[in-house]
Order: structure tokens, then C-alpha cells, then sequence
């Protein structure tokens, strides 16, 4: 089952652009899921400054 998505708009450079598509014209992967695996990278290296619960990996990464 597909999840919902929401729409945003982002911003970057023609270089960035220029090879998304290349790297889309190779793979037929959509530019805009490389984009959420971007944000999903992003979003695991800073995970311990969101709020939430810390999970027992986390704990062992601050011993």
C-alpha cells in the first residue's frame, strides 16, 4: 500500500539537478526518491536531536 505523501518545494543547484537527471536517465529511479532517500540520511545522522525515544543502538553509540 502506497503511503501518502505531501508536497514541498526545494531548492538546489543546477549541478545538483544536472545529475539527479543523469543519475535518473541511468536507473529510472524518480529524481524525487532520491530526494527522500537524501532526507531519510539526513534525518538518521541527526536523529538524536529530535525528540523521542532513544533505542538501546543509541545508548551503546554514547558509551
Amino acid at each position: 500500500m502506497a503511503r501518502n505523501k505531501i508536497s514541498t518545494t526545494v531548492y538546489i543547484t543546477p549541478e545538483q539537478n544536472e545529475r539527479l537527471k543523469l543519475l535518473h536517465e541511468r536507473t529510472k529511479v524518480p529524481v524525487a526518491e532520491y530526494i527522500r532517500q537524501g532526507i531519510d540520511l539526513v534525518l538518521d545522522k541527526y536523529r538524536g536531536a529530535l525528540p523521542g525515544q532513544l533505542t538501546l543502538e543509541d545508548v551503546g553509540a554514547k558509551k
